[in-house]
């Protein structure tokens, strides 16, 4: 749920002077905020608004990889310094009713399982009642939160958005819901935070490399804490802690074996082969449902030489029989 509306200090629209795909902390600030301001960023889809609710999987041939990750920011900080915490209230999130998941051509290495899918696909989201619309009537609910949220490392020069950082970035933790709260820590003088790659919908993994992508609306509380001293981002959260937000029957498949990431491959490739088998998906569809609505947990990793993570499917975004 998110937390009650709190009168907006400031709006930052997503222009050229407001989106980046890198972070870097000589950029510019395109706004300087104080401890205790609302602010309502409006961030384009990851792409950076290449695809739309009419893309295809043709329009994937000309993707500009280099724009992906479109953040919006960098937001100072007044006072914020190195050792110093941004403490981010994540208040309400607002979709525009569409989103996309995509499966990247596999020499891109996007994905867990890149190498087992080739060719690229598409699919387009309609995003309404609380729920994201997929094939044969299966409806994943709808959990939006930031895939991006972060502030600028303290290394010079530019640098990638895709693999996360001390300071936060490209983190995917579907937990950051409204009604959450991200500690941050501060790297470089004023902070200078950065929000994007916003998801409607994903699964605890993002196996397919994506989630359900979409262009939002996001509104957060900064506060400055010099009381905290952190090394790593920490994050408070409701949830959703399963892929539908409350207990219910699952249908599982493990990976067991003695290295986690061939674990979790084997997790999801068997997920796979039974959404095809009991479910009738193709095997692209089934890749994005996984990432969209299939979380994968570490189920024990004490008993050497193995260790045993699981993919967890609900069963109640299919259509009753």
């Amino acid at each position: 749920m998110a937390s009650e509306p709190d009168a907006v200090d400031h709006e930052i629209r997503p222009d050229d002077d407001t989106v980046h795909s890198m972070w870097d902390n000589s950029l510019e600030p395109v706004r300087t905020i104080e401890s205790g301001d609302v602010v309502q960023f409006t961030c384009r889809d990851s792409t950076d608004g290449q695809l739309g609710p009419d893309s295809t999987v043709a329009d994937l041939a000309d993707l500009d990889v280099s724009r992906v990750h479109a953040l919006t920011g960098p937001v100072a900080v007044e006072g914020a310094q190195p050792g110093d915490v941004l403490e981010v209230e994540l208040l309400d999130l607002e979709h525009e009713g569409w989103g996309h998941s995509v499966i990247l051509p596999g020499e891109a290495e996007l994905g867990l399982l890149s190498d087992e899918f080739p060719e690229p696909d598409l699919h387009v989201w309609d995003l309404e009642d609380g729920v994201a619309q997929f094939v044969d009537g299966i409806e994943v609910p709808l959990d939006p939160f930031p895939g991006v949220v972060g502030v600028a490392p303290d290394e010079d020069g530019s640098h990638e958005t895709f693999p996360p950082r001390s300071v936060g970035g490209n983190m995917d933790i579907k937990q950051l819901t409204a009604g959450s709260t991200v500690y941050l820590p501060v790297a470089v003088d004023n902070a200078l935070f950065s929000i994007g790659d916003c998801h409607a919908a994903q699964g605890d993994g993002e196996v397919c490399g994506t989630g359900i992508e979409a262009p939002m609306t996001v509104t957060c509380r900064f506060d400055l804490r010099s009381d905290l001293s952190i090394e790593q981002p920490q994050f408070e959260t409701t949830g959703p802690f399963t892929p539908t937000g409350r207990d219910e029957r699952m249908y599982g498949t493990t990976g067991i074996g003695d290295d986690l990431m061939e674990a979790s491959r084997a997790a999801v490739r068997s997920m796979i082969d039974h959404l095809q088998e009991e479910r009738g998906l193709d095997r692209n569809e089934a890749y994005i449902l996984c990432s969209a609505a299939v979380d994968l947990k570490i189920n024990e990793a004490v008993n050497a030489p193995n260790w045993v993570v699981s993919a967890y499917l609900p069963q109640s975004i299919f259509p009753e029989e």
